[in-house]
């Protein structure tokens, strides 16, 4: 199971995503252009000391990301509001790559083009989304609790 961030907007989102791949080991792939210089200096400053227990993978563009997710046979979900398939219903597996798209612009076409399924997490009457890092968060959970991913935790 592997996170990805889309083009990512904020640096603390980067850092809490990094730290949840960290604690749940799984891989974390970051697709460049950043809305902000992507330094390894920054990287370590923003995921503090679980900078170097995160296995991160930068690619300089999508159409890389895409080709490396081929090429290694994974499933790309990609996890928005409007999802068709709430997070519960769906079958996750365990080589699923789950995508969330930018802060400031949530996902454009590519990425739901490119998706094998759009989930989404169920929230109360009213809320409009959540924080993409906490997002990422609860849909790895699941993910993994579906497929075993917690054994040996």
């Amino acid at each position: 199971m592997r996170l990805a961030l889309y083009q990512p907007d904020m640096p603390q989102n980067v850092g809490a995503t990094i730290r949840i791949a960290a604690c749940f080991a799984a891989p974390l792939d970051i697709i460049e252009p950043c809305g902000f210089a992507l330094t390894d200096k920054a990287l370590r400053r923003a995921a503090m000391d679980y900078a170097g227990r995160a296995a991160i993978e930068r690619h300089a563009g999508f159409g890389g990301f895409l080709a490396n997710q081929s090429q290694n046979n994974r499933r790309l979900v990609l996890i928005e509001t409007d999802g068709a398939v709430r997070l519960h219903d769906f079958a996750f597996r365990a080589g699923d790559t789950l995508i969330l798209g930018r802060e400031s612009a949530g996902s454009p076409p590519e990425l739901y083009a490119a998706a094998h399924a759009v989930v989404r997490i169920p929230l109360a009457q009213g809320a409009r989304s959540l924080n993409v890092a906490v997002a990422g968060a609860v849909a790895l959970a699941e993910a993994m609790r579906q497929t075993g991913g917690f054994t040996g935790f």
